[in-house]
């Protein structure tokens, strides 16, 4: 006959391997989450691009409704403003920096990136990575937290306001300063 103290081994061995068949899953689940999150901001990017280019202009660059004032056909005929549709709309835009341009252009998440780079650059303690920032933020640091921040932190690189000096270590970009002014 077993002992009791066996047959409890045997359940938390079990119980155990169980727990790691999980963790193994949920992580699994968490990258393929990052990656799909990373695509969508991709698709999302590019019909952001597709509404601008389709939207109409004049020979002066601007839309001819908003320039004199003057309705569209469409708002003639219903009087109401034509709806822009939700798949050309991002959720968040970030601009290309330049000189002067003030991080209120930004949406919060990437102001709350700056804002902690430019702490560690006006302390002189170098880049962050990813796991860092969320840390700093008080965040879980779980993989696809981290790989949202990493996705947002190289958004910023691209569009010129950060700088990757090592690989997944971020930085401001040359120029880029405090919050006021962008420069």
């Amino acid at each position: 006959m077993p002992s009791v103290v066996g047959l409890l081994e045997q359940r938390e061995l079990g119980a155990r391997r169980r727990v790691d068949e999980l963790r193994e899953e949920a992580d699994r689940v968490q990258a393929e989450l990052a990656v799909a999150e990373r695509e969508w901001g991709e698709w999302a990017i590019a019909c952001s691009r597709v509404g601008e280019v389709l939207a109409p202009v004049d020979e002066s660059g601007q839309d001819p409704a908003r320039a004199e004032g003057t309705a569209p056909a469409a708002e003639e005929q219903t009087g109401k403003t034509p709806r822009v549709p939700e798949a050309a709309k991002t959720k968040s835009q970030v601009p290309m920096w330049r000189e002067g341009l003030a991080w209120s252009v930004l949406p919060v998440d990437y102001q709350r990136i700056l804002r902690a780079l430019a702490d560690r650059a006006r302390l002189h303690q170098g880049p962050l990575t990813c796991q860092e920032m969320a840390a700093a933020f008080g965040m879980d640091v779980l993989p696809a937290r981290v790989e949202a921040l990493r996705w947002k932190a190289k958004r910023l690189v691209a569009r010129g306001w950060l700088a990757e000096p090592a690989p997944g270590r971020f930085t401001l970009a040359q120029g880029v300063a405090g919050p006021g002014g962008g420069s």
